[in-house]
């Protein structure tokens, strides 16, 4: 049984700290107030630099840069504490709410550690709390029918899939990995590495196969099969394949600088050279072992 809200309330806060992070928010208060700039932007409009301040951070951490990464977290702060500024100026929520929220949540998620259950998989536990959220709707529309929801369609609701939720912007890579991830979170995933490896090798022979049709729409479905095929064998290896990809990326990016760098120092003009010549250099900077990723 998963723990009651009486219990959950129970299990925190935890552990006691002083509010280092409320400085933020009282930074983001002041500029509000005195900064026309500040105080006139929305939830809204602040979404562009949040998404930018969130990239940013990444590869800060994807190039091991410490020092900048303090920086970028720090403007990241910034923009999470202009979003519950906001909210709290709209009457929407406050911060005390958001924080209480994550509580609970992690409360939730982790029933073992805080003595209120047994260890469950995460997306187990997910799927329950949205199916017990949709449930309530429905007990709402049937007993309050001013809701504006008929209790069918709070029914249907009710039904939301496994995995259904994800945020509709993320990364195709990324929302691929998160449907992989929350299919197995239920019992739906292949044993170990080997069972995916085999389908992947499947879905290659069939884009070979649809090559040789030559019909773009099969070439389309089954490249799309192989990548996300390719996607699970990483997940079920341990790389996340993000930062798989980007590694791959960055040993290219090396490598091919690293050829232009060898064909310039050897007269040689990369337009006016047969797929043969670049072969040999590109094996020849693979052989050296100078760039990243080696």
């Amino acid at each position: 049984m998963p723990p009651s809200p009486s219990e959950i309330a129970d299990a925190g806060p935890f552990p006691p700290v002083e509010g280092i992070l409320d400085r933020a928010l009282a930074l983001v208060e002041y500029l509000r107030e005195h900064c026309p700039w500040d105080r006139k932007q929305t939830a809204g409009s602040l979404v562009p630099h949040l998404l930018e301040e969130t990239h940013e951070a990444v590869e800060a951490i994807e190039d091991n840069d410490m020092e900048g990464l303090r920086g970028e977290l720090g403007d990241l702060l910034l923009n999470l504490a202009f979003q519950i500024v906001v909210a709290e100026e709209s009457g929407h929520f406050d911060r005390d709410a958001v924080v209480r929220q994550l509580e609970e949540k992690m409360i939730r998620r982790h029933p073992h550690l805080f003595g209120l259950g047994e260890k469950e998989p995460w997306e187990a536990i997910k799927a329950r709390e949205k199916s017990d959220r949709h449930a309530a709707a429905r007990a709402e529309a049937t007993e309050d029918p001013g809701t504006g929801t008929s209790p069918e369609s709070a029914a249907d609701e009710s039904r939301v899939g496994i995995l259904a939720g994800l945020p509709r912007g993320l990364d195709p890579l990324l929302r691929a990995y998160r449907l992989q991830e929350k299919a197995a979170g239920v019992g739906f995933d292949w044993d170990d590495p080997s069972g995916a490896v085999a389908k992947l090798r499947e879905e290659l022979e069939e884009v070979e196969e649809a090559l040789e049709g030559g019909e773009e729409e099969r070439i389309q479905d089954e490249v799309g099969d192989l990548l996300f095929s390719a996607v699970n064998v990483a997940r079920l290896a341990g790389a996340h394949p993000l930062g798989a990809l980007q590694r791959a990326n960055g040993k290219f990016l090396a490598r091919f600088e690293a050829l232009e760098a060898l064909a310039h120092a050897r007269g040689m003009e990369l337009t006016d050279s047969t797929l043969e010549e670049l072969d040999r250099l590109w094996d020849e900077i693979k052989e050296g072992g100078t760039t990243e990723g080696e």
